[in-house]
């Protein structure tokens, strides 16, 4: 679908990696207007079209989770990072709706 094979986690995934004390950047994705009706608690915002500019921001060996509403976005943003050689990114299954429907906490952004 998106070209390059990109790395998926779901919901259940990062309530794992938390409960580890792993560490990981979570990054929404969606424009300001959709971010303000609620966001993951902990997420960075870093609207899609923001992602070329500050794509340096994300490399490293710091895992980063990208999401958006479904996923479709934010698998784009992943495909495109891996072709740029950032390799440590997830796109999280689902987006924020299905974090919601899995019953996971959404909060006001910062």
């Amino acid at each position: 679908m998106f070209g390059v094979a990109v790395s998926e986690v779901t919901p259940q995934t990062l309530e794992e990696w938390d409960a580890e004390k792993r560490e990981y950047r979570l990054v929404d994705v969606r424009s300001m207007p959709e971010m303000q009706r609620g966001v993951l608690p902990g997420a960075e915002l870093l609207p899609l079209h923001l992602i070329p500019l500050r794509k340096d921001e994300l490399a490293g060996d710091t895992p980063v989770v990208i999401y958006c509403q479904t996923g479709a976005r934010s698998g784009q943003a992943c495909a495109f990072l891996a072709q740029q050689g950032i390799t440590n990114v997830h796109n999280l299954v689902g987006g924020i709706v299905g974090w919601a429907r899995a019953g996971k906490p959404i909060v006001a952004p910062n």
